[in-house]
């Protein structure tokens, strides 16, 4: 019997989970209980949210919106003094830094780097941002798995996953039936932007061979940075609708080439999870499907 998909998210110390119907949140508290938060989902009725290669962006957007209330709910649920916890400002003011942070490093930096190196070859110009943007990307990902918080945060990736499979998979959400299997998937977020990735560098290859040489400093920002960043929305649409068919026809040997630099990319994202963090998976899925859970304190959504 073939089920509905179901897609999720770490967070810190715990997983948020999105059923068909509900969406909830799961964190395990520096006591060790468990605790979650649950909120109905209203169905989409936005004719983007339905459209291919709008639903994409959309949906991404949608996603970033509840990721922030979902992390600081999480990062609040974990810290024990009242005073270290995160108000919704501070979140806001978080994820607007990292945002800004990430448009730097991965759209403007490559960018404008490869173009000062090869300002009169388009062609070569473009190999090299290429190569900076995939570089950077990796190297950043790689490079904060070394920090204590951000592997537990990777642990709970992989508990994530493993859920999902087990669910995937008709088995009864058991601590030892999701154990048993992987913790790559190839509908995770990681494969989604390494697709974001390669579909930037055609778009903005395709996009440099059309417009017209920048003559000065001010065309080479609008053309080389400010553009990319209008476009992101399209790439994001297309790459969404590139990882919805890839992920339904697996058993195409050539898909399964396409997914699997995807899937060796979780490799860093996703870490082997203990018991203890797949129960937390497995109760926030739970939740999210509508089920009873015994072992988790529901807190009231405010």
């Amino acid at each position: 019997m073939s089920r509905i998909n179901v897609g999720g998210q770490a967070v810190i110390e715990g997983v948020m989970m999105r059923g068909p119907e509900l969406l909830s949140t799961a964190v395990r508290t520096p006591s060790g209980e468990i605790v979650y938060r649950k909120q109905k989902i209203t169905p989409a009725k936005n004719r983007i949210l339905k459209t291919p290669f709008l639903r994409g962006s959309a949906m991404l957007m949608d996603a970033l919106i509840i990721g922030i209330k979902e992390l600081t709910f999480s990062a609040n649920q974990s810290e024990e003094a009242v005073e270290e916890q995160l108000t919704d400002r501070q979140a806001v003011f978080t994820a607007i830094f990292s945002i800004g942070l990430g448009i730097l490093m991965f759209i403007a930096l490559p960018s404008l780097i490869s173009n000062f190196i090869f300002s009169n070859n388009r062609v070569y110009s473009n190999l090299l941002e290429a190569g900076f943007r995939l570089i950077f990307f990796i190297a950043y990902i790689w490079l904060i798995s070394f920090s204590k918080d951000i592997k537990r945060v990777y642990q709970y990736h992989g508990a994530e996953h493993k859920s999902i499979y087990a669910y995937e998979n008709n088995e009864v959400l058991s601590v030892e039936n999701c154990q048993k299997y992987t913790t790559l998937h190839p509908r995770c977020g990681t494969s989604f932007l390494l697709i974001v990735m390669f579909v930037s560098i055609i778009t903005f290859s395709l996009m440099d061979f059309i417009l017209p040489v920048p003559n000065n400093i001010v065309e080479k920002i609008l053309t080389k940075v400010l553009l990319r960043i209008f476009f992101m929305p399209l790439i994001a649409g297309i790459s969404y609708e590139i990882q919805r068919y890839s992920s339904k026809h697996l058993d195409n040997p050539f898909v399964k080439i396409f997914v699997g630099p995807g899937l060796q990319l979780q490799k860093i994202t996703t870490k082997e999870p203990d018991d203890s963090q797949v129960e937390v998976a497995i109760v926030a899925l739970k939740v999210a499907l509508g089920e009873t859970v015994t072992n988790a304190r529901e807190i009231e959504y405010s």
